[in-house]
């Protein structure tokens, strides 16, 4: 790696990004889409079971926590553009699992 002196005159190394960056970027762009094919399904599954008011909510539910999960990609997806992409918030990780297995939970109500 390219070696640079700093402004305190210590030697600093230049990060070589690689590919991990758009590794990452792929990687949220993809769970991305499958939260979105999940969100897909449980409106399909409310549509072919019958529409009520538990399953309009449960349905609210899925898309609140599919638009929460794709804001949270976004952002994470425009960070990994920075030379020195910050690391993940112990809130926002925690957001994303949240998003997660409330997608997993909702999707099993639906199938009751």
């Amino acid at each position: 790696m390219p070696e640079g002196n700093g402004t305190d005159g210590s030697r600093t190394r230049d990060r070589d990004p690689g590919l991990q960056p758009e590794r990452t970027r792929l990687a949220w762009r993809r769970t991305t889409l499958a939260c979105a094919v999940a969100a897909s399904l449980a409106g399909r599954q409310t549509l072919h079971s019958g529409i009520d008011p538990v399953s309009l909510v449960v349905l609210a539910l899925v898309v609140l926590a599919w638009l929460a999960f794709l804001a949270l990609a976004h952002q994470r997806i425009r960070a990994m553009h920075a030379p020195r992409p910050p690391a993940l918030s112990p809130r926002a990780a925690v957001a994303a699992v949240a998003c997660t297995v409330a997608l997993a939970v909702l999707g099993a109500v639906m199938l009751r």
